[in-house]
């Protein structure tokens, strides 16, 4: 029974992260292109007059329609239940919300369950409880990162530069509780020079046409979350293994060039899950394999 009620709650708890996630996304938009604007540099005109109704001071922001600028009430936020009841739709001008806030809903919920049944590390004292709650909150930065970079092929710092903050705690919690801590220390070390070091050096060799800095920065994070240079291989394997099949029909089909930008930080993100959630489970079937 209380199984069932904790995943009653992580589905609850997600939905609602998954909302904020959605929103947030919104909002680093229209403050992006806001800033473009006062900054002189070039921005989408269109866009930024859909978005602009967003910029408002914390104390006069409100979830609004970006078509008509109806002032969701709090009925229209119910997370998942609100847009199934108006059929993806504004109540308001009943024009289409899409389906953007409902998967952003949908997939942190997600990744709250499967986290929690997935976790490979006991759970019996307060730093391993610590980790997997940094663990969650990480994934909503994550998912707002994956949402961002998928619709504009940017990854935010502010999102990019939290996540970075909650790894290094995450890490420290780990050489805490390592019984020995100068072999965690270097496996902490080792995963942030396979993932961040390896981008970074590509980023150089390329200077920056085969990935953008964004993506070094967003590989530090994941690899301080993970601690461990081995699962770190894993998440880049994993990372470069999902892009090659994701971008494959595309080329095949023509619809991809060879130079084409394909955004790679959700493919990251997707690797990184995979290390973190079944890295330990990847690696004792490899070793029954080999040995």
């Amino acid at each position: 029974m209380n199984q069932y009620f904790i995943y009653f709650a992580l589905v609850l708890i997600g939905l609602c992260f998954g909302s904020f996630a959605g929103a947030t996304v919104w909002r680093l938009r229209a403050r992006q292109l806001a800033n473009e604007k006062s900054d002189g540099e070039r921005f989408n005109q269109k866009e930024y007059e859909r978005l602009k109704k967003l910029n408002k001071s914390i104390l006069n922001d409100h979830s609004v329609c970006l078509n008509c600028g109806y002032k969701l009430k709090w009925y229209d936020l119910v997370p998942l239940i609100s847009w199934a009841t108006l059929s993806g739709k504004c109540r308001s001008c009943r024009k289409p919300i899409g389906y953007f806030e409902p998967m952003m809903e949908i997939g942190v919920a997600a990744f709250f369950i499967l986290s929690y049944a997935f976790w490979p590390y006991p759970l019996s004292s307060s730093l391993e409880i610590a980790r997997l709650l940094i663990w969650l909150i990480s994934g909503v930065g994550l998912a707002i990162l994956f949402g961002y970079d998928k619709k504009w092929s940017i990854l935010p710092d502010t999102i990019n530069y939290s996540v970075i903050v909650l790894g290094f705690v995450s890490a420290i919690l780990v050489v805490i509780g390592a019984q020995d801590r100068i072999t965690a220390l270097v496996s902490v070390i080792g995963a942030v020079a396979v993932l961040s070091g390896l981008y970074w050096v590509i980023y150089i060799v390329s200077k920056g046409l085969w990935i953008g800095f964004g993506d070094v920065k967003l590989c530090l994070g994941l690899a301080l979350l993970l601690a461990d240079w081995k699962l770190a291989f894993i998440a880049l394997f994993a990372a470069n293994l999902i892009g090659s099949l994701a971008v494959m029909p595309g080329l095949v089909m023509k619809k991809l060039k060879g130079d084409s930008h394909v955004p790679f930080g959700p493919f990251l993100i997707a690797g990184f899950v995979i290390a973190g959630l079944f890295g330990s489970y990847i690696l004792d079937w490899y070793q029954h394999l080999i040995f």
